[in-house]
């Protein structure tokens, strides 16, 4: 996978991961365990210079 592909995975998870936990009640073990793969898009995102004030809620 170059770059960009992975770039664009990431988005589009990061997108989608935080549509999910605006359904879910924050003290949820699901919310729990989406809260840290969403810190961990954050970090990649934000190591490939992506501007993620674009991209949060």
């Amino acid at each position: 996978m170059t770059e960009k592909e992975m770039l664009k995975v990431s988005v589009e998870e990061f997108d989608r991961l935080q549509d999910y936990m605006q359904s879910c009640d924050k003290e949820s073990e699901a919310y729990k365990k989406m809260k840290r793969r969403y810190t961990a898009l954050k970090v990649i995102l934000t190591a490939s210079g992506i501007n993620l004030t674009r991209l949060t809620i």
